[in-house]
């Protein structure tokens, strides 16, 4: 895809419409959940091991994306205490006023991906790597291209990106979720690998993680983690 081209990809992307998508149910959701969050999911070896590995690959002092940041545990906090420079954004204020405390060094906003722009008034500027641990989940599926376009589109030149997503064939399913109902997407993971790499990615390497919830009425889960270079 060209430089020009992906700039107007992204520049419309609010969702393929064009028009910013309401998710507010989504983010009351994710506020009532709040600190119950954490305690649902207490075992994050997959995510700790990619937020270890996307710390350790780049520069010291990189500047650091953590798309649909929750809580600021592990990954924020994860990347502030390696020396790196960390923006979060989340949906949810719940979340956000928990990431504060658990990721003082950080920087928190509550921005929708679609929103995220590297220019104009609330541009949220370039970074050397990227961390979207489950953000896309919350996403119909046909939005899941231009939003990986878009974070292609706020890396520097090589700038790495660290990606995770639940192994599922759905698209904008109601599930419910810690007492609430939240609706999540998903792709198998052929699906997956070539949606990441239409948008401009190389995939450098991959890991699959089974995860059981602690105390969740969400069933067991294959995660899949990918670990990509901007092309």
């Amino acid at each position: 895809m060209s430089e020009a081209s992906e700039s107007s990809e992204v520049g419309r992307y609010g969702g393929p419409s064009g028009v910013l998508p309401d998710r507010t149910g989504q983010a009351e959701a994710f506020d009532a959940i709040g600190r119950h969050y954490d305690d649902a999911f207490p075992h994050k070896d997959g995510q700790l091991a990619a937020g270890r590995r996307l710390a350790d690959a780049l520069p010291p002092g990189a500047r650091i994306l953590d798309v649909g940041c929750g809580t600021g545990l592990p990954t924020a906090r994860q990347l502030t205490d390696a020396g790196h420079s960390v923006l979060g954004v989340d949906l949810s204020s719940g979340m956000l006023d928990l990431a504060a405390k658990n990721a003082p060094e950080a920087e928190f906003r509550q921005l929708d991906l679609a929103a995220l722009r590297a220019e104009g008034p609330d541009g949220v500027g370039l970074f050397d790597g990227i961390t979207a641990f489950f953000a896309l989940l919350m996403l119909p599926r046909d939005e899941i291209p231009y939003a990986l376009r878009l974070l292609h589109g706020l890396l520097r030149p090589d700038g790495l990106l660290a990606l995770s997503m639940v192994e599922a064939d759905l698209d904008d399913a109601a599930i419910p979720f810690l007492g609430h109902t939240i609706r999540v997407s998903g792709y198998l993971r052929d699906e997956l690998r070539q949606a990441v790499r239409d948008a401009g990615f190389d995939i450098l390497d991959e890991d699959t993680y089974s995860y059981a919830p602690a105390s969740t009425d969400v069933p067991p889960e294959h995660q899949l983690f990918l670990h990509c270079r901007r092309g």
